[in-house]
């Protein structure tokens, strides 16, 4: 065999390497997550597609801080579809209180059996392990701004707690929130690590101290 024939060796198309080089960058990515770095807010990263803005780490502690409050000692909390209120939760190593994250991304997968997937078009499509009203508070940001979404997600809500509710949504929702959930707008405004062109809220339907004497 001549070198020009050595040489010759089949060649990836751009399209494939390029395809390829994306497989490994999210192979290292989960690799990478280990130890408590996982639950870093950002160490997964934010999927436009999917309508994902993460939370700014002042706003995913305050959040954190208010579930826990809600929770009390021993309580159960539901993340639906508010990955870094989740991820803030568990970076803060609290043990005595039981966290779970609803999450259409499977990129969650990495959090184990707190991952429970879910998919807003299916509200009632859950695991059976995850009973009716079997959370203290449930902490919700639906992917969405529209009524359809809001009301899909509101019937997993309705269905997870056992009555406390805290929302994160835009403001043009308040009043359907309202009407759906029974929630009421708080002066706490949330911020994101992206400026969003909406205005965002907070609404919950108890005695928060988030502050919601509107």
């Amino acid at each position: 065999m001549s070198d020009l024939e050595d040489d010759e060796s089949p060649q990836l198309s751009a399209h494939t390497l390029a395809a390829l080089q994306e497989f490994y960058a999210e192979q290292k990515q989960q690799t990478d997550l280990g130890g408590d770095d996982k639950y870093n807010i950002g160490i997964i990263e934010e999927n436009w597609q999917l309508s994902q803005f993460w939370y700014s780490q002042e706003t995913a502690l305050r959040l954190a801080q208010e579930a826990i409050a809600a929770a009390g000692e021993g309580g159960r909390i539901a993340c639906v579809s508010a990955p870094s209120v989740y991820q803030k939760l568990r970076e803060l190593h609290r043990e005595d209180f039981s966290v779970y994250i609803f999450e259409y991304d499977k990129r969650f997968t990495i959090y184990g059996e707190e991952f429970i997937f879910y998919d807003y078009n299916k509200p009632l499509d859950l695991p059976e392990e995850i009973s009716a009203h079997s959370f203290d508070i449930v902490i919700a940001d639906p992917p969405y701004l529209s009524e359809e979404c809001l009301r899909k997600t509101s019937e997993t809500i309705k269905y997870l707690t056992r009555g406390k509710i805290l929302l994160c949504t835009g403001a043009i929702m308040e009043e359907l929130a309202a009407e759906l959930l029974g929630v009421k707008m708080c002066k706490f405004i949330p911020k994101h690590t992206r400026n969003l062109a909406n205005e965002f809220c907070c609404y919950v339907n108890y005695e928060s101290g988030l502050d919601c004497g509107l």
